[in-house]
């Protein structure tokens, strides 16, 4: 075999090159080959990022494969490994495919695991009755989650396993545990609001959620059979969440600053008012409200220390006994016990995979900070829940965990060796200098996921970080530990004051920064194409450590402009025809209706605009030339770059709108119409939401189906 991998034969020159060309492929290759064996420690990490990539795959398809795609694409690959073993090269690329493959078999076996019956239509006036799994207070409302339900007009396999109802305030929320019996309406899982949006139908599949509704009358309790099983624990710690929201606000007056207090300890944000959840995500300071790897790492690390300073306060244990390693023991018992109560959201999870596995390094005196430590954690994060890496909360925490890891391999070395004979005063700037560099890294890594899922911009995230995470890190974080090792003695009242004078600091922090004038930007939404590019080169810049690393802006900053590049439409249909929306001459949308509720939200949210435009008028339109839209008691007429777009309030405008325009959008059964384009209930019902946007070609029309296709979440199998 040569140095390269390829074997011998294979190196022989072509009889056909020239000796110039023969010397020069020589010389590439050779430089190729020497620049991949520089990196052969980092090859490693990209199985994880091939692995991910077989879970994008399938999801990305727009038909459900056969039973059997994903083991035979684990088969072949297997057998392409085996047959390429010897070569080096071939064998790294057969690996990959391996990896990919398996990807793609798991979420096909999840997707598999989590089927459940899911509702397909609305249904009002039903009796539920089923046992509360969670439940979640809100401002003005409390929602909860039934499992082992009924439903009156469903018959038992068309019940879904779980229902997320919501329910008024007025009455005391049921504890977590009980049965219930309710008068609800029901309603299927929403579909995106237009192709490409949030796909909430399928990450209800994945929740094991088969349907959402609302109280239409009391909750009576009703006598059931005691708890077994898992359940058992999931309850008991369900009861603590609330428990300690009741014992918060026992203990800070101010609802605010007891809703923040309440998400730090049990992970409920739901409590918070929208607008101080605008106030953390305007000022880059959302990520301290969501239980993630900051707030896993300090609780692990505080208790670490304790214990380790406490062991170490006992010479006959410090000298016999490993002290250090057994405060490892106990930092990933904390963070264990810390991520079942505040319900093990998926950043928590990844959390206490790094948690553990550094702790576990110290057990094992091994480095605890490396890259192929996130590789790890990422591949048993993924492999666990499939759906969840498309989610923005494994990417954003896994974007900025790798990142800094990036950065700290970089610099680690030249920033300990000028902190070595430094005096307290440079240390102290080198701490806070290593916050805003944490700050900068992190910030920069997650603007990508940022403008793909929220299409938002913090400009002082970095500044505001910079008050808030000493704050959380030192004061707050701290003061948590002490208030959960007093609640089982009930004086917690002390601790819990304490702690939220720095949640008082951390809110003033959020308002300062977030009402500053442009504290966010907000953009249009980001294409796939672009965001699968910005990922693939943030990856090529971190995990590689050669100066073709830079290589990796490239795909960086072309996805960056792809917002640019992507026009948006000039209508939108939400798939139930309820509401439908044209785009003004100065970009902005304008509903059919005044509040057209989270749909016209998400379409305004997708263009990147702060505010909504005037609904359609009742009579009378505008123009400005190119676009124009005029109306009357029977509907509007909207036109566009000489397109004609019917958008009929009443059926009697059908017969006149069919003969003139070039696209008739109507919520009613349009039989026979003679338009080019026709949207009408039963093209709703069908394909989803629609857009249309009109070119120099004609009108181009996008549906939610025509996107995703038909999976078994979608109801299309």
């Amino acid at each position: 075999m040569t140095a390269a991998g390829w074997p011998e034969e294979e190196a022989d020159d072509p009889p056909a090159l020239s000796g110039r060309w023969r010397r020069l492929l020589v010389r590439v290759w050779g430089r190729l080959a020497a620049w991949a064996g520089s990196e052969g420690e980092r090859w490693v990490l990209w199985l994880p990022v091939s692995f991910g990539a077989g879970v994008s795959l399938y999801f990305g398809l727009r038909q459900e494969p056969v039973w059997w795609g994903g083991l035979a694409a684990v088969g072949g690959a297997a057998v392409l490994l085996l047959a390429v073993r010897r070569w080096f090269a071939l064998a790294g690329a057969a690996m990959a495919l391996l990896m990919a493959a398996a990807g793609f078999l798991v979420a096909q076996a999840h997707t598999v695991r989590m089927a459940a019956p899911v509702l397909t239509r609305s249904i009002a006036g039903a009796t539920v009755t089923g046992r509360v799994m969670a439940v979640e207070r809100r401002p003005g409302a409390v929602r909860i989650t039934l499992r082992e339900a009924t439903v009156s007009r469903l018959a038992p396999e068309q019940t879904p396993a779980a229902l997320r109802i919501r329910l008024s305030d007025r009455n005391p929320a049921p504890a977590p545990g009980s049965v219930v019996r309710l008068r609800a309406a029901l309603l299927p899982p929403q579909a995106p609001a237009e192709p490409g949006a949030f796909d909430f139908q399928r990450r209800a599949w994945f929740m094991g959620l088969g349907g959402t509704g609302f109280a239409t009358g009391a909750v009576e309790q009703v006598e059931a059979p005691p708890i077994t099983g898992w359940s058992t624990v999931s309850i008991a710690f369900e009861r603590a969440r609330g428990a300690i929201a009741e014992r918060v606000a026992a203990a800070i007056g101010n609802p605010v600053e007891a809703s923040v207090t309440t998400a730090l300890l049990n992970g409920e944000e739901f409590g918070i008012p929208e607008a101080t959840l605008d106030d953390f995500r305007n000022s880059g300071l959302a990520h301290l409200l969501s239980i993630s790897g900051l707030h896993v790492g300090i609780a692990a690390g505080i208790l670490f220390y304790v214990v380790r300073a406490l062991l170490a306060a006992v010479p006959y244990i410090a000298l016999r006994w490993p002290i250090k390693k057994i405060a490892a023991l106990f930092g990933i018992l904390s963070a264990l016990a810390y991520t079942l109560l505040v319900g093990a959201p998926l950043p928590t999870v990844r959390s206490v995979l790094m948690t553990g596995m550094v702790m576990g390094a110290i057990m094992l005196d091994r480095h605890p900070l490396s890259m192929r430590l996130v590789a790890f954690a990422g591949l048993v994060t993924i492999a666990m829940d499939p759906e969840g890496m498309l989610g923005p909360s494994f990417q954003m925490s896994f974007a900025a965990v790798v990142a800094l890891i990036a950065a700290f391999e970089r610099g680690s070395v030249r920033l300990a060796e000028w902190r070595r004979d430094a005096g307290w005063l440079v240390r102290g700037l080198f701490y806070v200098g290593g916050i805003l560099l944490t700050s900068v890294v992190a910030t920069l890594a997650t603007l990508p996921f940022s403008l793909f899922h929220f299409q938002q911009i913090a400009f002082y995230g970095v500044l505001s970080n910079l008050i808030a995470i000493p704050i959380t890190s030192f004061w707050v974080m701290p003061w948590s530990l002490i208030a959960y090792a007093l609640l089982p003695f009930g004086l917690e009242a002390p601790a819990l004051i304490a702690m939220n004078w720095g949640d008082r600091a951390v809110i003033w922090t959020a308002e300062f920064f977030g009402r500053l004038p442009w504290a966010s930007l907000t953009v249009p939404a980001m294409p796939v194409e672009g965001f699968a590019a910005l990922v693939a080169g943030g990856l090529w810049l971190c995990i590689w450590t050669r100066r073709w690393r830079w290589l990796g802006m490239l795909p960086i900053l072309a996805g960056l402009t792809s917002p640019m590049l992507v026009a948006r439409p000039d209508v939108l249909v939400s798939g139930d025809g309820a509401v439908a929306a044209v785009r003004l001459p100065d970009g902005r949308l304008s509903a059919s209706v005044k509040s057209g509720g989270r749909v016209t939200e998400t379409w305004r949210e997708r263009d990147g605009a702060r505010t909504a435009a005037d609904p359609w008028p009742a009579a009378g339109g505008w123009s400005d030339g190119e676009r124009s839209l005029s109306c009357d008691a029977l509907g509007c007429l909207y036109r566009v770059r000489g397109r004609t777009l019917a958008l009929p309030r009443l059926p009697d405008a059908l017969d006149e709108d069919c003969g003139a325009a070039d696209a008739v959008v109507t919520p009613a059964v349009a039989r026979g119409c003679r338009a080019g384009i026709v949207v009408d209930r039963w093209a709703l019902r069908h394909e989803g939401a629609h857009t249309l946007t009109v070119t120099e070609e004609g009108v181009r029309v996008e549906t939610v189906r025509g996107l995703r296709g038909d999976r078994p979440w979608t109801g299309g199998r």
